[in-house]
């Protein structure tokens, strides 16, 4: 009798030891200079990587919190979840250069898309009707133009400065420009036309 009730103690003290976990600090602390040490490029060129890793550790610092509160703790779930974070800020470390490199290719072909958008709407331009009503227009669409190339040159220093996402958005909004200029052009053209 007296054996059992050792044992049933000898239980109860390693049920509760083990039960009392402690912090995965070191985990914790692998995680969080994994994260940093990739934050800055990925948030520049891997902007949704970022967010999910961000939100990882977010999500490991919860699990944390939560057994911290707890009697009997179990920080397991947490451990798994830091080691998938560290894992996965190492591979974006490792991935950043294409994504870096993708970036820039992106931006460079929106560049080129709006520069050859704003050089057709120029051409255009140069043969709109002129005619009663219409040279305030096409002042206005040359201004417009100008314009589109100042900002041109200013998706250019963004490329040069590694901002591909603002040069990719700057160029994107040119070109719409440019688009939308040639467009009235046309338009412009259909109806002295038909006149």
């Amino acid at each position: 009798m007296k054996a059992v009730k050792y044992l049933l103690l000898g239980l109860i003290a390693a049920a509760l030891l083990a039960g009392c976990g402690k912090q995965p600090t070191q985990d914790i602390d692998a995680a969080k200079a994994a994260v940093d040490t990739v934050a800055v490029d990925a948030e520049k060129f891997a902007p949704e990587d970022a967010k999910v890793i961000k939100d990882s550790l977010q999500a490991a610092m919860d699990e944390v919190k939560t057994q911290d509160g707890k009697t009997f703790k179990n920080y397991d779930k947490a451990k798994d979840m830091l080691t998938k974070v560290k894992s996965d800020a190492d591979a974006l470390k490792t991935a950043i250069p294409q994504k870096k490199e993708a970036a820039k290719n992106n931006a460079i072909s929106a560049q080129d898309a709006a520069k050859t958008a704003a050089e057709e709407a120029k051409k255009l331009l140069a043969k709109a009707p002129k005619g009663k009503g219409s040279k305030a227009d096409i002042e206005a669409m040359k201004a417009d133009i100008k314009g589109v190339e100042e900002s041109l040159g200013e998706v250019q220093k963004l490329i040069e400065g590694e901002n591909y996402g603002e040069a990719i958005n700057k160029a994107n909004a040119a070109k719409e420009k440019a688009d939308s200029i040639t467009e009235q052009v046309k338009q412009a053209r259909e109806k002295a036309g038909k006149k």
